[in-house]
């Protein structure tokens, strides 16, 4: 039986992650896989660190989307695969990778997630994060600022620049594509606990397979 691969995408500060990691920790450890989309971003070592703090992060041509679309069929087929990690401090790919080991569920996650149709034919569930603009920019501030060591006109330079830019022009519409879309992401539990139903469902009818 070939794994079952949910897709978790939306805007940034979205609270897709916490989605991805509440469903996650409610299913047993080692039945599940978690692969982040962010991942694969570009490593581009033609360019030097301040060229590459200018990239368009949020444009879908700076992932490797081939990468990533390689790595979801073979998990889907129950191969393991080495996931890049990147540094969003340095916006360089590390030298060692995470190994990811096969499980019948596989969790992937990232505001991009639905666009590309390579991506999208993997997917056996699509789920969009919808959450209010003003909720994900605040989060998005504190999270760069926080996490990534941005300072405060950085992180409103590069949300005009690009991110709400993207945000309209990919992310927002690929919403069309999604087979259920939460309001307030981890804050709505009953939409959760109907997903995790689900997914035990599917895990329990894979054991006595």
């Amino acid at each position: 039986m070939s794994a079952l691969v949910v897709g978790i995408a939306g805007g940034t500060g979205s609270g897709k992650t916490t989605v991805a990691k509440t469903i996650a920790a409610a299913l047993p450890a080692s039945r599940v896989a978690m692969v982040e989309y962010d991942a694969y971003y570009r490593d581009r070592t033609d360019l030097d660190i301040e060229a590459r703090s200018q990239l368009n992060f949020d444009h879908p041509e700076a992932l490797e989307t081939e990468l990533f679309v390689e790595h979801l069929a073979a998990l889907k087929e129950g191969r393991g695969i080495d996931m890049p990690i990147y540094d969003f401090k340095s916006h360089r790919r590390q030298e060692e990778s995470r190994r990811i080991e096969p499980a019948p569920v596989v969790i992937v996650e990232g505001i991009l997630v639905f666009v590309d149709q390579r991506v999208r034919e993997r997917l056996d569930m699509k789920i969009f994060v919808d959450t209010d603009a003003d909720i994900r920019v605040f989060r998005r501030i504190r999270r760069d600022m926080e996490q990534r060591g941005r300072t405060f006109e950085s992180v409103r330079e590069q949300y005009y620049r690009t991110v709400r830019p993207m945000h309209l022009q990919f992310v927002e519409p690929s919403k069309r594509w999604a087979d259920l879309i939460i309001p307030e992401g981890g804050n709505n539990r009953v939409a959760l606990d109907l997903i995790i139903a689900k997914l035990e469902n599917v895990l329990a009818a894979a054991a006595r397979a």
